[in-house]
């Protein structure tokens, strides 16, 4: 029996290590070291309850998280309040991947944005999850650039 739970404080060192997994999931090479801008980041973000992580457990193991990150806006004709939401933070280990398991933490993210009042979410996807996102409903879009700025 699987459990899903909001992560806390007590364990952004946990999310630390998933979201490096997630990475290294993604092809990215780990070159540099960003244990202390994670554990910062989880931290703030937690704290102010911008960031809702789900994390789902096989008995003691964490097998799967996905989280949301709230954001605000100016309001637009499309968005009133301007609070939107980032999907991020989504994995699930090998063994685990095909049952079900991402979109039932998507369906408590949205669910959980509504509850902020957030009726936009946006997300990058990998090309393992973008087949996940657009079964769940999420639509791709030309309206997302991205500058590096150095």
């Amino acid at each position: 029996m699987l459990n899903y739970r909001k992560a806390n404080v007590d364990d952004i060192s946990q999310l630390i290590e998933l979201r490096k997994k997630q990475l290294l999931d993604e092809g990215i090479d780990p070159n540099i070291d960003i244990d202390t801008e994670l554990y910062n980041f989880f931290e703030e973000k937690l704290n102010e309850d911008t960031l809702i992580q789900i994390l789902v457990e096989d008995g003691r193991e964490i097998i799967a998280c996905g989280a949301i990150v709230f954001y605000d806006f100016p309001p637009t004709y499309t968005n009133k309040t301007g609070k939107k939401g980032y999907i991020t933070n989504m994995f699930t280990k090998e063994d685990y991947r095909g049952q079900g398991i991402a979109t039932s933490i998507l369906n408590k993210l949205v669910d959980d944005a509504k509850e902020f009042g957030v009726s936009k979410l946006w997300l990058g996807a990998s090309k393992l999850g973008r087949p996940v996102y657009k079964k769940f409903g999420f639509k791709e879009s030309d309206e997302w650039l991205e500058l590096d700025v150095e």
